[in-house]
């Protein structure tokens, strides 16, 4: 099921693409960001449409997933 951004509280948000940009195997190139950097990133990707906030029922979590 897709989530609005929108719809989660800012502490919550923010939570979550942290959590994303940390996992093991987040790969952002040659280049190396900070975690703000990257926090950054994946919010603009969230607001322009072209990242979508996943939410798995069965499981009970969370991700960001690319829109098609």
């Amino acid at each position: 099921m897709i989530v609005p951004h929108t719809m989660l509280e800012a502490p919550t948000l923010r939570n979550l693409i942290e959590s994303f940009v940390t996992r093991e195997g987040t790969d952002y190139g040659e280049q190396e960001y900070s975690l703000e950097a990257k926090i950054e990133q994946v919010l603009r990707l969230l607001e322009s449409g072209e990242a979508l906030v996943a939410f798995d029922e069965e499981s009970e979590s969370c991700t960001i997933i690319r829109s098609q």
